[in-house]
């Protein structure tokens, strides 16, 4: 297994041109990890940010919480965009729909959101399984709290995982891919010394292929095949995120 911040000596694909529909977009010259993820930046009210997009192409699946195409379904594409602190739109349903078009992603897709440098993604890699992970803990907690807690507003400052496997997964396993998702991410927290099991606003997304005629992987628990690559994966990117985090806040 293999993962952790991103090193500047990798070879990774070379940025796609985009078509320049919305947002101002220009290539960043960066060397990703193997994985189909490519670091774009852009600039927006005087902001200079980046965004992550795999382009998956047909053929592929995605479980997702995403706020944008959440849910199980086909997808041509995910997105990852980073934004201001203090995020002021209402819409960013709308706001990842128009950076998409600027990238010229077409067909339905997922969009997540954060206020984490996103250039500072994290990896793990685990049996074909990769995590990609950008991490934002400056509004960390438990997920149980006090019903007078959950009033106040969200940020989004978010833990968002990107997992792409190779092997297709049923229903129930999708669903169980972003579960063992999860509990591998409170456990990289916890092994980071952080007190919390995330924010209110983190996202997993499951990329797999479309299953054939035999449904595809029934399991993706933490004891099952791709459930253990999984767990692994996500917790060494997770780990390396918050690491990363503290080291930097």
């Amino acid at each position: 297994m293999i993962g952790g911040a991103r090193q500047p000596g990798e070879d990774g694909p070379p940025p796609v041109p985009p078509s320049h529909q919305g947002c101002a977009i220009r290539p960043v010259r960066v060397h990703l990890p193997a994985q189909r993820g490519e670091l774009r930046d852009r600039h927006e009210d005087g902001h200079h940010l980046h965004h992550l997009v795999w382009r998956l192409g047909p053929g592929v699946r995605v479980c997702s919480s995403a706020v944008l195409g959440g849910g199980i379904g086909p997808r041509a594409w995910i997105l990852n965009a980073q934004v201001p602190g203090g995020y002021p739109r209402l819409d960013p349903d709308r706001h990842l729909a128009e950076i998409a078009a600027s990238e010229g992603l077409t067909g339905p897709g997922a969009g997540l959101m954060t206020a984490a440098d996103v250039a500072a993604y994290t990896t793990g890699h685990d049996g074909g399984v990769t995590a990609t992970v950008t991490t934002g803990l400056g509004v960390r907690g438990w997920a149980a709290v006090p019903e007078s807690a959950t009033r106040a507003p969200h940020r989004p400052g978010t833990v968002n995982i990107v997992l792409t496997l190779p092997a297709a997964l049923s229903d129930a396993a999708l669903v169980n891919a972003v579960a063992t998702a999860t509990e591998a991410k409170v456990q990289a927290l916890l092994d980071a010394g952080l007190d919390c099991s995330g924010t209110p606003t983190d996202a997993v997304c499951v990329a797999a292929p479309e299953p054939g005629p035999d449904g595809g992987e029934p399991f993706a628990g933490p004891r099952s095949t791709w459930g253990a690559r999984i767990a692994r994966a996500v917790h060494t990117a997770v780990l390396a995120g918050a690491r990363q985090y503290g080291d930097l806040s």
